[in-house]
């Protein structure tokens, strides 16, 4: 006599559900894996930052913070910016000086510029460049610039000046970059615009392979929104290539983009200094900036900008929100 046998349907459909239940546990899983990742390289909410975008205008603390013996620009000249289209006002906020008591700018200098542009309509935000000899400081001045009050106005955003190569230990420097863009963004939390106002590839990679080598693109990448690169043509020689706009911009970019590991990471190319061009180079560079879909565009700085030159941008720059 055969011995009896199973339901064929029961082990069968018990397999199945563990299938389905094992599949389902692993799409959420995935989705959730990819939703932080997407966060974290600036996706979702951050991929096109508000602040950054359309035509910008910059203004160093050598134009107006008194205490540093400027010449200063006033609100009068946020008037200005306003009647030339400008949309964010790129404003140095913290400096490494004695001058400035904990290196930041007093409200009393920044309050003022910051209440006029915002009752413009018009946004701003404020930057700063690490000299990473003290670590510790340079953090504190950016959280000031991102969390503080400067006459019941705050900044729009705040943007990091990658540049300064103080530290003449390349691999300490890059530690030091690495670590303060870490904590910038820890402290910070994924709802903050911050910009990296980097150095251009080309002149990394083309011009000066010694000005800053092995510099940590990757490593850096996860904690910046948008890419500003100082893609200043104007400090080229002809004979180079690269005193043409267009190809300083157009290479620039996209190698950044390579380098971060982002084809559609925002990017706000700055452009060169303001009284060594033209506003036919101007023009190259507005096309320039359409060509790497630029989100915004901007001339260092304003007070050197040509006046015929801004309304070869105006007309050219994305406007932004």
């Amino acid at each position: 006599m055969a011995a009896p046998q199973s339901d064929p349907a029961t082990p069968d459909a018990n397999s199945t559900r563990r299938r389905w239940i094992a599949l389902g546990a692993g799409v959420v899983l995935l989705a959730v894996v990819l939703a932080l990742a997407v966060l974290r390289s600036g996706g979702g909410e951050r991929l096109q930052p508000e602040a950054y975008q359309g035509l910008g205008a910059w203004v160093d603390v050598f134009d107006y913070v008194p205490a540093l013996g400027a010449a200063p620009v006033g609100e009068q000249d946020i008037d200005a910016m306003a009647a030339q289209g400008v949309r964010t006002i790129y404003l140095q906020a913290a400096f490494d000086s004695d001058e400035l008591p904990g290196g930041v700018v007093p409200e009393d200098a920044a309050g003022p510029l910051l209440r006029r542009a915002h009752d413009r309509g018009m946004r701003v935000v404020g930057w700063y460049a690490p000299r990473l000899r003290n670590p510790e400081a340079d953090l504190d001045r950016l959280l000031s610039i991102a969390g503080d009050e400067f006459d019941g106005q705050r900044f729009d955003g705040v943007a990091v000046d990658i540049e300064d190569r103080s530290v003449e230990d390349v691999a300490d420097r890059n530690r030091r970059l690495v670590d303060l863009s870490r904590q910038l963004r820890e402290r910070l939390g994924d709802d903050a615009a911050i910009g990296a106002i980097v150095l251009p590839t080309v002149l990394l990679e083309r011009v000066n392979t010694r000005f800053w080598p092995d510099f940590p693109w990757a490593e850096i990448a996860p904690f910046y929104d948008v890419w500003m690169p100082m893609t200043y043509w104007t400090d080229r020689l002809s004979s180079s290539g690269y005193r043409d706009p267009a190809r300083y911009v157009e290479e620039s970019v996209s190698r950044t983009r390579e380098l971060i590991g982002r084809a559609d990471a925002p990017v706000h190319p700055i452009g060169g200094i303001g009284d060594m061009l033209g506003e036919d180079e101007v023009a190259v560079y507005a096309g320039a900036l359409a060509e790497v879909g630029a989100i915004g565009g901007s001339v260092y700085d304003y007070r050197t900008m040509p006046g015929g030159s801004w309304g070869v941008l105006r007309g050219a720059v994305p406007e932004g929100g």
